[in-house]
């Protein structure tokens, strides 16, 4: 069946240097997983977190499910990511020696099950953005004039 991509966090790729990204998966309610499927998901000022030796996902918005009733859960809470735990160990130093940030990128069907790839970042700076924003730019122009060339 392979991986269906259902959110992605743009705004994390303008916000951050990626340094590395990690796959792990969340533990989720039935209601909510039906909503994913829906496409009812925002990543947008989502964030994790270390806590007590568990990694945590917060501010992950999950539209509540139409037809779901008592079962709903509330849309912001927070949600256990699954690692192991090595691995969240090696990421809480990393953010508590280095200063760097656990940012959601994507949320993904892999077969079934849903996951969560998550970036250690490092916050840009106003000129980074603006640099990201030339090279953008640039490779954009360049990629019209290559085609408008082709074209003729």
């Amino acid at each position: 069946m392979g991986v269906k991509v259902i959110a992605e966090n743009r705004q994390a790729r303008h916000e951050y240097f990626i340094l590395e990204s990690f796959e792990a998966g969340i533990e989720l309610v039935g209601t909510e997983v039906k909503a994913i499927r829906g496409g009812g998901v925002n990543l947008k000022d989502s964030w994790c977190a270390v806590e007590h030796g568990e990694l945590f996902i917060k501010q992950m918005h999950i539209s509540p499910y139409e037809r779901g009733n008592i079962f709903n859960r509330d849309s912001l809470r927070p949600r256990r990511l699954l690692m192991h735990k090595k691995e969240i160990a090696s990421l809480y130093g990393k953010v508590k020696q280095q200063g760097l940030t656990l940012i959601p990128i994507s949320l993904y069907f892999k077969d079934s099950r849903v996951k969560v790839q998550i970036g250690l970042c490092k916050g840009k700076q106003l000129h980074d953005k603006r640099d990201s924003a030339a090279e953008a730019s640039a490779k954009r122009d360049l990629d019209r004039a290559l085609t408008t060339r082709n074209n003729l």
